[in-house]
């Protein structure tokens, strides 16, 4: 990159542990090899900025928005986010059981699962890999996932960087005995996939409502995709795949499902992709209401973006990278070849930012102003967007709120309450939503 970003400046004069995070961001800019960071310390890296003219819209992943959505005017809200428990070491993700216990797990950089209950840290950790795992930079426990029908399946997955830097997903059981506890002797691997560099990680883990893993995984770092992974179904890289994990052994981790867009493997083709032409999906939720999948991308050195597969829609979605970046030519920067590609609902520019954080639908049971919206946010400028998740329409976000954090993740509670994950303040914030 040939300056820093502003956003990413401003966030530097908050703390120092801000400071380290936006050297990180600029240091990888440019990289031809591995990014290398700090212990503690994570942002999905920005290589070199490159862009061209907006292209045309493209047709959208459905002919239409799920059923059930309603019209939400993000003009309408403001958008704060309120302290709820902190105490924390680079939270990166933030989930829950489902089991009826209101209990928030949150996934610490260095290894550790963290139990939140009634709004205050519980001392034991749920789960330590830290001895496990390589954590800095990209890299660390990225990803935490409980199966569907938890606790009578006991197990909680997780997406993790091993020792030697490659992508590792396990399933874990919970001790019987303990509700509270992951047992790490019962860690079982479902996936290993090599990383030829430190970054684009991608990482994170949802179950689809017919129970089904999802695992996002980025390109495979660099800057620029130097080795065409988002447009190449023969490697997992730049990729969210979806597997079977319901009868996961030893010997059979996993089962394809058999509508995956591939599952028959030919030529080459590998079974487990479920949507493409990712760079770095950082973040994605799940709408607890329609089904749809919401997904944050991070973007080269020019555009961040949003995409959504909606529920019902096949396997086998292109979201263009890195053929393009957000709704932009990338390569070539003018003249691309958009056939074939679903490109994303909204977009910004990073005057704006400079890596989004995906967020979620705002389903929550309890009265909200954003309740029908899609929230999501910025690592370095910390400011937060909403848009009206029933519209097929591409267009630009509605800024809701300007948090002053380095954001890192969303999450919701069994209430369907959406909470952020503030990385250098190692704390959990409440997001709280009224009218203008």
């Amino acid at each position: 990159m040939d300056r820093p970003d502003r956003s990413s400046a401003t966030s530097c004069q908050r703390s120092a542990a801000a400071c380290v995070l936006a050297a990180i961001l600029v240091a990888g800019c440019g990289s031809a090899g591995p990014t290398r960071a700090p212990a503690g310390s994570v942002a999905p890296s920005l290589p070199p900025s490159a862009s061209g003219p907006t292209p045309p819209t493209a047709a959208s992943a459905s002919d239409g928005p799920s059923a059930g959505t309603v019209a939400f005017d993000p003009s309408t809200v403001k958008v704060s986010l309120e302290p709820y428990v902190g105490g924390l070491s680079s939270p990166l993700a933030i989930t829950t059981a489902g089991d009826g216990s209101d209990r928030l797990f949150v996934a610490e950089q260095g290894g550790r699962i963290r139990i939140v209950r009634d709004g205050a840290l519980v001392d034991r950790p749920f789960v330590d890999l830290s001895g496990e795992l390589t954590s800095g930079g990209e890299r660390g426990l990225l990803g935490v996932a409980f199966a569907p029908d938890y606790p009578t399946d006991p197990r909680a997955f997780v997406d993790y960087t091993d020792r030697d830097g490659n992508t590792v997903v396990s399933s874990l059981t919970v001790d019987p005995a303990d509700p509270d506890r992951l047992d790490p002797s019962t860690e079982l691997p479902i996936l290993h996939v090599e990383q030829p560099f430190a970054n684009h990680n991608g990482g994170a883990l949802a179950f689809t409502p017919d129970g089904l893993l999802l695992v996002s995984l980025g390109d495979g770092g660099s800057g620029g995709d130097p080795r065409g992974n988002g447009q190449s179904t023969s490697t997992l890289l730049g990729k969210i795949l979806r597997l079977d994990v319901r009868a996961s052994s030893a010997d059979h981790p996993y089962a394809i499902p058999p509508d995956n867009p591939f599952a028959d493997g030919a030529d080459g083709r590998r079974p487990e992709i479920w949507l493409m032409g990712l760079r770095n999906p950082w973040r994605l939720s799940l709408d607890r209401s329609t089904g749809d999948l919401w997904i944050g991308d991070v973007g080269q050195g020019a555009w961040e973006e949003i995409d959504v597969q909606r529920a019902g829609t096949a396997g086998g979605t292109n979201f263009g990278w890195n053929r393009m970046e957000g709704r932009h030519c990338y390569q070539p920067s003018e003249g691309c070849d958009r056939a074939g590609l679903t490109l994303p609902l909204t977009d910004y520019g990073h005057d704006q930012g400079c890596t989004v954080i995906g967020g979620y639908v705002d389903r929550s049971a309890a009265a909200s102003a954003l309740r029908g919206g899609y929230l999501f946010g910025d690592y370095c400028s910390g400011r937060l967007w909403a848009i009206d998740p029933a519209s097929d329409a591409q267009r630009d976000p509605t800024v809701v709120g300007e948090s002053g954090l380095n954001l890192s993740a969303f999450g919701e509670d069994e209430s369907g309450a959406l909470y952020a994950a503030d990385i250098s303040g190692g704390r959990i914030l409440k997001v709280v939503a009224t009218r203008r």
